[in-house]
């Protein structure tokens, strides 16, 4: 049993330390032929640049972790290891803007973000962090336009609609002094089965005596403006239109405000879309009903303020939508009644930075909805980036206000920010590979509904700074059938080799091989390597510390012998399977230590005295003796019981040995001493010390010490005997008789007082017996009386008595 379980411990080390030692085998296996393959297998790699394979090598050997290139004796400075690195190109810094001073600056004069440019050079496996500052700058201009569904259902809200340019220029001054609005109107796709397309309906779609203007798809009336008085004029005169069906069009109005920047006049400015509907939306796929199967294109289509195209393009999907309204940094607003809450505020988790609000009935409340959307969707800040080039990835770390991290998607994120508040963002660009190309790549960073972005150049270290050293053709190859770069050579198409010797049609021939046969055997480069060009190269090992090696690969460093499951006992190396030992170690697996230190006993000695020395550990000449140092005899009496003898017949000239006491106890010196006191004690001694206490036949006690110091044999003694003194037998005597009178008293006094104890308890009883006793004074009816009573029947007639 113990053997088994002996047996798992050993191979659960062997193997825990494999897996151990493979997690640092990536940069081995890669198998890189040159130093620009090796860097971009991981950050840990890098590619010795000198001279230090030894025979059987191949030049992919070049490529290991860089402690591994170290421990292989390649000098630091003969290293390639290129590190990436982070360049801020531009760095303005954030404006503070208040809008209550006199002058104004223009939208492209504000500055919420920095920095706004960096090139970062990024290492495969490396990732590279910088910081970004968002600021939120006071007076910030704002470009709001109102999109209105103008169907039927929606006359009433028209009318408080009329007078919302003035009012709503009125309560953003509070805001910004920089506001702008415009507004347009959507109804329904002009086809068959959405609107009725019967020339009289086309002409006024209402019915009874309401009069309503042609349907439409979506009309731009009014572009962004300044002039709220122009916005009440213009809106005053629009009419309710009418459709069949309960959704409306109103992607397809969404979709032309976005992306005709020109024609609505949007600036670069934080910009505002506020759609106002009591009805749900068509979308992707709706437009089959008419005939349309043409995916929406995402352009503009605006021929005089109208949109001409509806009946040609199919209505865009909610991902295309969110991929124009973003491109074009729209913030969307939804207005819609009571009855569509649940439906937009879906479509709001779909679209970023978009806000859903409660519209009334007749949309009264419009301005106030406005302003909380706006204070709501302002409060936040989100970034997104643009594509990221293949290999690349993206992690975002947000500390917004009061030191709130966050991580993941929230890393992108911050939340409750207000007008002034400064948050950052760390950034980590990691690449895993070269783009195929090689050029540099682009790729923008931007807070979701504003026009600022962070521009990134990222270039990519594809190659070692020693390549460029290379010389193409060179001598130090076969022929100049390659480039010698970094210390080794980089062949030309069709050569192979450490030299580029041979051609890959050449590779297997029968004289090559031969050539990597050792001592004319069967076995190619000992199973161990590939022939290669008449050369044996190695192969590679799970564990990169483990090598082949040798014209034939014939060699390793790791099967040789192994003491305490280390190679070679840990006190050498593997050279050829044979374990050449550090110094002071011996034997085939270095386990056998030169050193005696181990095998010194605490008194100085040598194993005791019982031994000798071998290999670091005691071999105890007698069998009864053992333990590290000899020290232990298990069948052995006592250090005190072994000289008692010796001790007595010397000190005392009494014992057992009184008669051989100087054949036999003269192996140690006697030192005499008056008392106990005078003792040597061990805290005063560097050797080891015992104290004894034997009794002698008389039963009188004796005191002294063994010690051995400088191999000579010491003993201490007390030169008097402790003997005990003969008892007194009048004290005894006297005190036998005392106890037993005393013993005799005490019982007499106990038994007096249990019988006063039991006397009054019994009085006790009879007291209250007494006390309980009732007699009663009635005659009793047994009772006879020792008196009778006889009357004389002649008494009282005297006459009759004679």
């Amino acid at each position: 049993m113990d053997l088994r379980l002996l047996l798992i411990a050993t191979l659960s080390a062997v193997l825990g330390g494999s897996w151990a030692q493979q997690e640092g085998s990536e940069c081995i296996k890669a198998n890189a032929q040159s130093c620009g393959e090796c860097i971009q297998v991981a950050e840990t790699c890098g590619w010795c640049a000198a001279e230090f394979l030894t025979e059987g090598q191949s030049k992919s050997a070049r490529c290991d972790d860089l402690e591994s290139l170290k421990k292989r004796n390649c000098a630091v400075t003969t290293i390639e290891n290129p590190r990436g690195s982070v360049n801020i190109n531009k760095n303005k810094p954030v404006t503070n803007r208040n809008k209550d001073v006199a002058e104004k600056l223009k939208p492209e004069q504000i500055t919420q973000i920095q920095p706004q440019k960096l090139t970062l050079t990024l290492r495969s496996g490396e990732p590279q962090t910088f910081e970004l500052k968002f600021k939120r700058a006071e007076d910030y201009p704002i470009d709001l336009y109102y999109l209105m569904d103008l169907s039927f259902s929606m006359k009433d809200d028209l009318e408080n609609v009329k007078n919302l340019g003035t009012d709503l220029m009125r309560e953003m001054q509070e805001i910004t002094s920089d506001f702008r609005i415009g507004f347009g109107s959507f109804v329904e796709k002009t086809v068959m089965p959405y609107i009725s397309t019967t020339p009289a309906r086309l002409i006024n779609p209402c019915t009874g005596n309401q009069n309503c203007t042609s349907p439409f798809s979506y009309k731009n009336v009014l572009n962004l403006t300044d002039k709220g008085d122009e916005f009440n004029r213009l809106v005053s005169q629009q009419q309710i239109s009418g459709n069949l069906d309960s959704p409306e069009g109103g992607f397809d109005a969404i979709m032309q405000v976005a992306v005709c920047e020109n024609q609505i006049g949007w600036r670069n400015v934080t910009r505002l879309l506020v759609f106002s509907t009591d009805a749900g939306f068509h979308f992707a796929g709706d437009g089959k009903l008419g005939g349309i199967v043409l995916p929406n294109d995402g352009r503009c289509h605006l021929e005089n303020n109208m949109y001409t195209m509806s009946h040609y393009y199919d209505y865009p999907s909610i991902a295309h939508l969110v991929q124009k309204l973003s491109d074009h940094n729209i913030q969307t607003i939804f207005a819609v009644t009571e009855e569509f809450q649940p439906v937009y505020k879906e479509l709001k988790n779909l679209i970023p930075k978009s806000a859903v609000g409660t519209l009334s009935s007749n949309s009264s409340n419009v301005i106030k909805l406005i302003i909380d959307a706006y204070n709501s969707l302002s409060s936040e800040v989100i970034l997104e980036n643009g594509r990221l080039p293949d290999g690349v990835s993206m992690n975002y770390k947000s500390i917004c206000k009061n030191g709130v991290e966050g991580t993941g998607d929230n890393g992108r994120k911050c939340s409750n920010i207000s007008i002034g508040d400064e948050v950052s963002f760390k950034i980590s660009i990691e690449s895993k590979k070269c783009p195929s190309h090689g050029k540099a790549e682009i790729i923008k960073i931007k807070p979701l509904g504003f026009t600022e972005e962070v521009e990134v150049v990222l270039n990519f270290i594809c190659n070692c700074q020693c390549a460029a050293k290379g010389k193409p053709n060179s001598e130090m190859c076969h022929e100049g059938n390659g480039t010698f770069e970094c210390g080794s050579c980089k062949c030309n198409d069709g050569r192979i080799g450490r030299l580029c010797e041979c051609s890959k049609d050449e590779v297997r021939t029968e004289d090559l091989d031969a050539n990597c046969r050792k001592d004319n055997g069967t076995d190619i480069c000992s199973n161990t390597g590939d022939c290669v060009c008449g050369t044996c190269e190695c192969k590679k090992r799970e564990i990169p510390t483990e090598i082949y090696t040798g014209k034939y690969c014939e060699c390793d460093n790791f099967n040789c012998d192994r003491s305490n499951n280390k190679l070679c006992g840990g006190h050498g190396r593997c050279d050829c399977r044979k374990c050449v030992c550090d110094a002071n170690y011996t034997g085939s697996a270095c386990d056998c230590s030169l050193e005696t230190a181990t095998c010194l006993a605490k008194n100085g000695q040598i194993c005791n005295g019982r031994g000798t020395c071998d290999c670091g550990s005691c071999k105890c000449t007698n069998p009864k003796f053992q333990g590290p140092t000899c020290e232990i005899c298990p069948t052995c009496p006592g250090v005190c019981a072994e000289h008692k003898d010796c001790v007595q017949c010397r000190g005392f000239e009494a014992g057992e040995k009184k008669d051989t006491c100087q054949d036999e106890c003269n192996y140690f010196q006697l030192i005499k001493v008056k008392d106990r006191d005078k003792l040597p004690q061990p805290t005063d001694q560097s050797f080891p010390l015992t104290h004894c206490k034997e009794r002698d036949a008389n039963d009188c006690w004796f005191y002294y010490t063994y010690a051995i110091r400088n191999e000579t044999k010491e003993v201490y003694v007390v030169e008097t005997l402790e003997c005990p003194a003969g008892p007194d037998i009048i004290p005894i005597v006297a005190g036998v008789v005392a106890g037993i009178v005393l013993i005799g008293l005490a019982l007499l006094l106990i038994w007096k007082l249990l019988m006063i104890i039991h006397d009054r308890r019994e009085f006790a009883k009879f007291e209250k017996e007494k006390m309980n006793a009732k007699w009663d004074t009635v005659r009793n009816p047994i009772y006879k009386s020792p008196i009778n009573q006889f009357q004389n029947p002649s008494y009282g007639n005297k006459g009759a008595s004679l």
